[in-house]
């Protein structure tokens, strides 16, 4: 499956997402598409997550997208925040009974 592709109204000409969607099956899409970013066995400051989310998003909102990172498991975190990781087993779309 092609992210970029099935988010392609969701993304500006640089290949950025530029706004948050509203239907479940693409949000899912767009946290994929962010998660992609992070490597698997890295973990990352607040600071750092900030970075690269910032990098590939224009919305300015970052403390939602890391929290829906987090929420949706495709983060993990330590519970005072200190600390992100991509989980090992990234959640795929029929986990969230999602068929495409």
């Amino acid at each position: 499956m092609d992210i970029t592709a099935e988010l392609k109204n969701y993304l500006d000409k640089e290949g950025r997402l530029k706004m948050y969607p509203s239907k479940r099956k693409y949000k899912i899409l767009a946290l994929m598409f962010l998660a992609s970013r992070f490597e698997k066995g890295v973990r990352y400051t607040e600071k750092e997550v900030n970075e690269i989310l910032d990098e590939v998003h224009t919305f300015n909102d970052r403390c939602m997208m890391r929290r829906e990172l987090y929420n949706n498991r495709f983060f993990g975190r330590l519970n005072d925040c200190s600390w992100y990781w991509l989980e090992e087993k990234q959640p795929v779309l029929s986990d969230f009974n999602i068929e495409m």
